[in-house]
């Protein structure tokens, strides 16, 4: 059975329409409260990280979760009531919080109070993070510049490797991808508190390099087949290359997906926003490039196609009225 990807191809545009939609919308309710499309980590506005586990070890330690009140209340008595505060892991026994940058004294004193209202902290799972705005500023605009910088080198590249217009539907295809992902993630900003780290520009980058990498393949099958049929319709030419590709464009997209959702659940803490981004950016590259690139190419394909008939129809009018002139003007002479 093979899939009719360009007929139905007002049905994808209809969900990623939707996704990219609600994701700005979320970014513009972020931007009205936080400042920011997306609610940034200690990366990029600089303070101190503080991020402590209780020690299970202990009797009756790890009872009950983290009253995120009362770690609220030691901040408040602190002087630092507008830190940002995350419960993390399952059962609610780890502690993030973001707040002003702090010296050693300070964050010693803020460990204590703590540990005094909450229970015993495992010192060997304690982070203590810090960073200055500055070098947040930095990060910022040097992952802005890489990012920038991968879509003109593919832009380029599409366009020596194949046409003009191929280039610009697979960026369009590409622009897709981290609209999602993004909007996606100030989504989980506002409902759960997710932040986005380094690591965030990271996952982009490596969101594009993949989701172009399939589109490149399907677009190659696409360039060969119209040149063994030059004049079959592209709308069958898409299909075709697409249901050629469709096995290699998933196989490839679980196999990576199955090492992203290994790390997402057993790996590191601050591993987990990276594997997600991956994840997400991962499974919209390949529904972009099965579903989105092709069918944008078929449709401008489509529609130049159907002026250029009307062109050649002109130019042949005109043709033959010019003969028919010459004609006359022989007859005249005669």
């Amino acid at each position: 059975m093979k899939l009719q990807i360009v007929r139905q191809r007002k049905l994808w545009w209809t969900v990623s329409s939707v996704l990219i939609l609600a994701g700005i919308i979320a970014m513009l309710i972020s931007w009205q409260q936080l400042g920011s499309p997306l609610r940034p980590s200690l990366d990029f506005v600089g303070g101190t990280r503080l991020q402590v586990e209780r020690d299970c070890s202990k009797p009756n330690a790890c009872d009950q979760p983290i009253d995120i009140a009362a770690v609220r209340d030691v901040m408040t008595a602190e002087g630092l009531g507008d830190s940002s505060i995350q419960l993390l892991g399952k059962e609610q026994q780890a502690l993030s919080i973001r707040t002003k940058p702090l010296n050693p004294d300070e964050r010693v004193r803020v460990l204590e109070t703590l540990s005094s209202k909450l229970g015993a902290f495992d010192p060997t799972k304690n982070q203590i993070d810090t960073v200055g705005p500055v070098i947040g500023q930095q990060l910022f605009a040097s992952g802005m510049l890489a990012l920038i910088v991968s879509f003109a080198l593919i832009m380029v590249y599409l366009s020596f490797r194949f046409q003009l217009d191929y280039a610009i539907f697979a960026i369009i295809a590409l622009f897709h991808d981290v609209l999602i992902t993004v909007g996606i993630f100030a989504m989980l900003g506002l409902t759960i508190g997710t932040e986005v780290d380094s690591l965030f520009i990271v996952a982009l980058l490596t969101i594009v390099g993949f989701s172009v990498n399939d589109t490149v393949v399907i677009y190659d099958r696409i360039r060969e087949t119209k040149a063994e049929s030059p004049t079959r319709p592209i709308n069958d030419i898409v299909d075709e290359a697409v249901n050629q590709t469709l096995a290699r464009s998933i196989n490839t997209t679980v196999t990576v997906l199955l090492t992203l959702f290994s790390i997402f659940f057993f790996g590191g803490e601050t591993l987990k926003n990276f594997a997600l981004a991956l994840i997400i950016g991962f499974g919209v590259g390949a529904y972009s490039s099965i579903f989105i690139a092709g069918t944008l190419l078929a449709f401008w394909r489509e529609r130049a196609e159907v002026l250029t008939p009307a062109t050649a129809t002109v130019d042949l009018g005109g043709s033959n009225l010019a003969s028919t002139n010459d004609i006359s003007t022989r007859a005249d002479d005669a």
